[in-house]
């Protein structure tokens, strides 16, 4: 009995979890879904760039802020504050007219996006036993991906239904992008607020304990409040802290690039009108869901041993890029959609492993938060470049330049990825080597 209860509060807290980050998702994307409606009342590419990366600055800086306080105040305040404010600034920038206005709302919006992950992470890691915690952050890094996805192939949709029927013109509006986002994630944070708790011990249960290799030791399973240097010390540290840092700094440029600008991309050059360009798009979150997906499940076949999963991953998605850099995909659609999701196959594994399970495992229970925010906060520095860079890039130069950059610098991920799987796999061979020893020395009873 007891043990069919805490299944069934696991599962409310996962599908609490799941659907609400793919509401912070709906009111992620609108821009994104947006942007060629933007463009063509006279905005650049450079302009967007600018409100895009504007708001990954600020996004980063949140990372920073808001994982220290998912510790310390807890997932489920700040994952129900995050929706709040974004459901605010999504509606206000609906209303607003001006880059300079475009600028400021939507970092604004983007900081306190910052707050869902890092809150979710906090939430899971309280939650879910270690031996599950690869197959549930799969899991639940397929709410940004499919949340991605499902937001394109929503706002597209109903940007299409514009397109054909003269009566729904209003549906072509960005404006009413960016109301439909606000409502939509309305409702979902209702039902979060009505189902979600921040702990099993919320609801009479036990938590089950953290990671024994993280950081903190035995103190890993405990989730009360401490000061942000006791939480940095052990952190800093470690080695691969900075290793994972070093390939999220990499994958999330890669990954920001195309979230921003795939719909363009595929207006441009494979041809798509705009509304198909936005449903195209969702193709690449919904490839990347499934190798995210396999992933965690193979990770917990093999103990946690993630840079198996990892490394691989990271050659393929290099091999996949330059494919994409050097294969002319003008007019051709169907081929266009084969590269990415290419790209995203071999992305999205790696990528959602480094702010999501790994980050649990580094800092248990006392300070994932903490580790999943500087994590992204890293990627982000990356991701800054997706905006204006890629896109001034992409306009001077054409996009195979674009991929051919994002190939080069994924080449450092692989470096560190090779390094984060030897010292990975040394540190796990001396923890199993050391196990029958001290079990050896317990006498019988």
């Amino acid at each position: 009995m007891f043990k069919d209860t805490s299944k069934k509060w696991q599962r409310m807290t996962l599908l609490s979890l799941f659907l609400g980050y793919v509401g912070y998702y709906i009111c992620r994307s609108n821009l994104a879904v947006a942007t060629p409606l933007l463009l063509k009342e006279g905005f650049t590419k450079i302009e967007m760039g600018t409100v895009a990366s504007a708001g990954i600055i600020l996004y980063t800086v949140g990372k920073i802020i808001n994982g220290y306080l998912a510790d310390f105040l807890g997932g489920r305040l700040l994952f129900l504050m995050g929706m709040i404010c974004s459901i605010l600034f999504s509606i206000l920038f609906g209303l607003a007219s001006g880059l300079i206005f475009f600028i400021f709302l939507w970092a604004c919006n983007r900081f306190f996006q910052s707050m869902g992950w890092v809150a979710l992470v906090k939430t899971a890691s309280r939650w879910f036993p270690v031996e599950r915690h690869a197959t549930v952050m799969a899991i639940l890094s397929l709410s940004f991906l499919f949340g991605d996805a499902f937001a394109r192939f929503y706002l597209g949709s109903l940007i299409s239904i514009g397109e054909n029927y003269s009566l729904l013109g209003f549906l072509t509006d960005w404006r009413t992008v960016f109301f439909v986002a606000a409502f939509s994630l309305t409702l979902i944070a209702i039902f979060v607020y009505r189902t979600l708790n921040s702990s099993p011990v919320d609801v009479g249960l036990p938590e089950p304990d953290a990671n024994p290799m993280n950081v903190f030791g035995e103190e890993g399973n405990h989730a009360e409040r401490i000061s942000i240097k006791a939480v940095l010390k052990p952190l800093l540290a470690s080695p691969l802290f900075w290793l994972i840092c070093i390939m999220n700094f990499s994958l999330t440029l890669v990954r920001e690039t195309f979230n921003f600008w795939t719909p363009t991309f595929l207006n441009e050059v494979a041809r798509f009108d705009i509304g198909s360009a936005a449903i195209g798009s969702m193709l690449f979150p919904l490839v990347g869901g499934c190798s995210t997906y396999l992933a965690g499940i193979t990770s917990d076949r093999l103990r946690g041993r993630h840079g198996r999963v990892v490394l691989p991953s990271l050659v393929l998605l290099v091999l996949s890029l330059i494919l994409l850099a050097t294969i002319n995909v003008s007019g051709k659609p169907i081929l266009a959609l084969t590269l990415l999701s290419l790209v995203a196959f071999f992305l999205m594994a790696p990528y959602s492993f480094l702010s999501g399970v790994m980050a649990i495992d580094l800092g248990g229970k006392r300070g994932c938060s903490t580790v999943a925010g500087l994590v992204d906060s890293a990627g982000y520095l990356g991701g800054i470049l997706s905006g204006y860079t890629i896109g001034m890039i992409a306009q001077n130069y054409g996009w195979k330049m674009a991929f051919g950059g994002l190939a080069g610098v994924c080449c450092t991920a692989i470096i560190a990825g090779i390094v984060y799987w030897l010292i990975q796999e040394r540190e796990m061979n001396l923890a199993q080597a050391l196990l029958p020893k001290s079990n050896s020395e317990v006498p019988d009873v």
